[in-house]
């Protein structure tokens, strides 16, 4: 009966600890800290740039100029989540980055939508999904 009592209890506040950053069905949380910015943060923490925009984008601005030292962001949202990821390095391109990767350019691209199909508008820090499978992205909520 305890044991029973005591996993409710452990089921109550993971729920809680994820309700923290008002996204629904968030996975994965993340506490800014002081000097952190959008790349920082994605590469440390295995998400990519646009997963992290997208999944914040009641929060957190396109410049990425406005997080706040212990602020709750979401990283991940249940079955949206890639953490297979790269942190692009100067002069690689696209096609290199999905040959290392062992995925084709078409899940790159299905898996970031923010790089345009000639791929000229990646950045070098920028951090792409390099999961091997199509992430199913759909526009998150606030909870």
């Amino acid at each position: 009966m305890l044991s029973a009592v005591f996993a409710t209890l452990v089921a109550a506040t993971a729920i809680a600890v994820h309700a923290q950053s008002g996204v629904a069905n968030c996975d994965r949380e993340y506490t800014v800290q002081e000097n952190d910015f959008c790349d920082k943060i994605s590469a440390a923490q295995n998400v990519s740039t646009f997963q992290l925009a997208e999944v914040n984008k009641a929060v957190i601005d396109p410049l990425c100029d406005n997080l706040h030292e212990g602020e709750v962001i979401c990283l991940g949202v249940e079955g949206q989540d890639c953490t297979t990821v790269h942190v692009i390095a100067e002069g690689e391109f696209c096609f290199e980055i999905a040959g290392n990767a062992g995925i084709s350019l078409d899940t790159l691209l299905a898996n970031n939508p923010n790089v345009n199909s000639d791929c000229s508008n990646i950045g070098v820090g920028e951090v792409l999904c390099t999961a091997n499978v199509t992430i199913p992205y759909t526009p998150s909520t606030a909870a």
